[in-house]
């Protein structure tokens, strides 16, 4: 009998855990936040593709969805503060020292990201991250 059970033990542990996969319910164009009325679950499991809603719902789609198909976690980042040729204003802190100036951006991005702005004064390119409040924070 006990061997019995460390057999049949044994032979779940050998299953592939299964998980599931978010798909969308709808194709949705790039740059379209996602809401919880656009995913679902579905229990096919798929590499590289989200498990749970949660992970997708409220970020922005980067590229098209199409119905039916997975999401996969590059293919969702958070919503764009700011767009490309947006005026922004650059922000250089060091030792101290705090300068300011005003800078075209160079492509979309959300919070965190990483982004490339055109200096407007010295037509110079830097890159900084995006700051909660649109500003771009540059870095050393």
């Amino acid at each position: 009998m006990a061997r019995a059970a460390a057999i049949f033990a044994a032979s779940i542990a050998a299953l592939p855990a299964g998980a599931d996969t978010v798909v969308a319910v709808r194709t949705l164009r790039a740059q379209t936040v996602l809401t919880a009325a656009d995913v679902m679950l579905s229990t096919a499991t798929v590499p590289g593709a989200a498990t749970a809603i949660e992970q997708v719902v409220g970020q922005e789609a980067r590229s098209a969805l199409y119905a039916g198909r997975p999401v996969r976690v590059q293919d969702v980042g958070p919503p764009a503060v700011v767009d490309r040729n947006q005026i922004i204003t650059l922000v250089y802190v060091s030792s101290g020292l705090e300068i300011i100036a005003e800078g075209r951006s160079l492509s979309r991005a959300g919070i965190g990201d990483h982004v490339r702005v055109m200096n407007m004064s010295s037509r110079t390119t830097v890159s900084g991250t995006v700051q909660a409040n649109g500003t771009v924070r540059v870095s050393n």
